[in-house]
């Protein structure tokens, strides 16, 4: 009998193993799934979580199942969406714990879907290290493994020198100090008085939701208000970033007008020859996206430009997105500013923007806030969904042409992955209850004498805490991994990472050691490697590249055993 050894049982090894059942295989095999949190759902979905932290999707977006749209060469096993599944409103946007139920419901289904001469046993514990074919487990148990996959997920780091610094300083001072870490799993209970948050983006929502929601506070609606009472036990937050503003809010509305066919611009033919980021990619992801914009502008809401769309898109097709006359298209077609894409003023909207105090940036915020929640709730504006499919068009392109971009990657996440529109509300009405402070844009962090100092150019004002929490997720690279099994390959030089840390693997996923050669039975998957951050689950009938990437790497395990 072959044995397949996969570290990690989170949705990723889920996935693989259905597009495994899927082939149909005739070998004897023994799987073999590691992983100390329970199967289908691993760390990051586990059900032993806040059951007040939620998704960032809605249930009807969320699938781990092949449909019609699927070109992968297995075949295509339909299931339920985990609106489907669970029974929810599609428009809604469950829980972590619910989706926990759903991976762990699939994990399931595909351990029962195998054949009869597939086996699957799951090892709740961790990996420690791999030496030549064996596996070796925090309880003592050793695996053989004929082929081996890391489908690790998303991975802690070690500490970078700036956080060892600043947790030395809290240390030597009596304050607080949470390094980069994911929001379920960072320890809040010493955070108290005035505490500065650095990062804007979905963990801060999360960790929002742990220190207010979670300390007992809660929120009513008064004369359509929302309005949050305080429990007394909540800390007081000071929250900036680099664009020093949330992440836009989900839409919650549909196309109004015909769906754009994508990709259209930006395609692989689009980018066979070397180019770069800034002046070669970035025009043409940027003019795909704006043809999703306008797509859904022109066929949803004619009454909003003054051209045939047949006309403007024949033009458009024509012009690169950053020339004169792509501006004066724009300004002949569509008469109103505020229905232009403008990808700058997206990126950036405290730019050239300062208070003379921090009261005046507070109703400034409040009001940007309002009016982002209000774009993402009312149809009129559905044109930013249009957007939004063309993002994530790209999104899926670029990660398999191109190598990975830092802006770029944080970009989409600031536009496509913000929180849903009632976060935003709840962050408003703590902001009124005063306990949300904004600091601003480009927001510097000082450690001195008995506090954090913060600041921002935007406003005059400092702020002096007694805390510091990094709201943001740490930044892995292989060097600086505290994976043991990846630090116990490093070590021997089986594996190896390219510039931005990630863990070269080839097209199919073979692992890339250290003299540039592929490994024959090893494989590595995830948002760790070159790969590529496809996300393990996705919305329906999207053809998504995360099941198209698992049919591969099937069918290559099923190739080296022998099938």
């Amino acid at each position: 009998m072959r044995s397949l050894v996969v570290i990690g049982g989170g949705p990723r090894a889920a996935g693989l193993l259905e597009r495994i059942a899927a082939q149909s295989p005739t070998l004897d095999l023994a799987v073999h799934v590691i992983d100390p949190f329970p199967p289908g759902a691993g760390r990051v979905w586990r059900r032993a979580q806040s059951p007040l932290l939620r998704m960032n999707s809605m249930a009807e977006d969320v699938t781990v199942f092949t449909d019609a749209s699927f070109d992968g060469v297995g075949p295509v096993r339909p299931g339920p969406s985990l609106s489907e599944w669970g029974d929810v409103d599609p428009a809604s946007f469950p829980s972590r714990q619910v989706q926990s139920k759903y991976l762990a419901w699939f994990f399931d289904h595909v351990r029962e879907s195998l054949p009869p001469n597939i086996s699957v046993t799951v090892h709740s514990a961790r990996a420690l290290k791999v030496v030549g074919n064996w596996v070796w487990l925090d309880n003592g148990e050793s695996l053989q493994a004929d082929v081996l996959v890391l489908a690790l997920g998303h991975l802690d780091a070690e500490p970078e020198p700036e956080h060892l610094k600043l947790a030395e300083h809290a240390s030597e001072h009596g304050l607080v100090y949470v390094p980069p870490l994911y929001s379920a799993d960072a320890d809040l209970s010493e955070v108290t008085g005035d505490v500065v948050l650095r990062g804007f983006g979905l963990a801060f929502i999360d960790l929002m939701v742990l220190l207010t929601e979670g300390r007992g506070g809660r929120y009513e609606r008064v004369d359509g208000l929302l309005r949050y009472v305080p429990s007394g036990l909540e800390p007081r937050l000071f929250v900036g970033s680099r664009r020093g503003v949330p992440y836009h809010s989900k839409t919650g509305y549909r196309l109004q007008g015909t769906r754009p066919s994508l990709p259209y611009f930006f395609t692989a033919e689009a980018l066979k020859s070397d180019l770069d980021f800034r002046a070669d990619v970035w025009p043409l992801m940027a003019k795909e996206i704006a043809w999703g914009y306008y797509h859904e502008l022109f066929t949803g809401h004619p009454g909003l430009v003054r051209m045939p769309f047949v006309e403007f898109a024949t033009s458009f097709a024509g012009l690169d997105w950053y020339s004169d006359e792509m501006r004066e298209l724009e300004l002949l077609a569509v008469p109103d500013p505020a229905d232009r894409i403008d990808f700058e003023r997206l990126d950036r909207p405290l730019t050239g923007l300062t208070f003379s105090s921090g009261e005046e940036f507070q109703d400034h915020l409040r009001a940007y806030i309002e009016a982002d929640v209000a774009r993402r709730s009312d149809p009129r504006h559905s044109a930013d969904l249009g957007a939004f499919l063309a993002l994530l068009s790209v999104y899926g392109q670029m990660a398999q042409v191109m190598p990975h971009d830092g802006w770029w990657h944080g970009y989409f996440s600031y536009l496509a992955s913000g929180p849903p529109p009632d976060r935003l509300e709840e962050l408003l009405a703590l902001s009124r209850a005063g306990i949300v402070r904004f600091v601003g844009a480009d927001m510097w962090v000082d450690a001195v004498d008995g506090a954090f100092l913060a600041g921002s150019p935007t406003t005059p004002d400092v702020v002096r805490a007694n805390g510091l929490i990094e709201a943001r997720l740490p930044t892995h690279s292989l060097s600086r991994t505290a994976d043991p099994v990846l630090q116990s390959l490093r070590a021997v030089g089986d594996v190896s990472e390219d510039d931005a840390g990630l863990v070269r693997v080839s097209p199919e996923g073979r692992l890339i050691n250290d003299r540039g050669e592929e490994d024959p039975t090893r494989f590595a998957v995830g948002p760790y490697t070159t790969g590529r951050a496809f996300a393990a689950f996705a919305r329906p009938h999207t053809n998504a590249p995360a099941f198209r990437q698992n049919d591969v790497l099937a069918r290559e395990i099923l190739k080296v055993l022998g099938d």
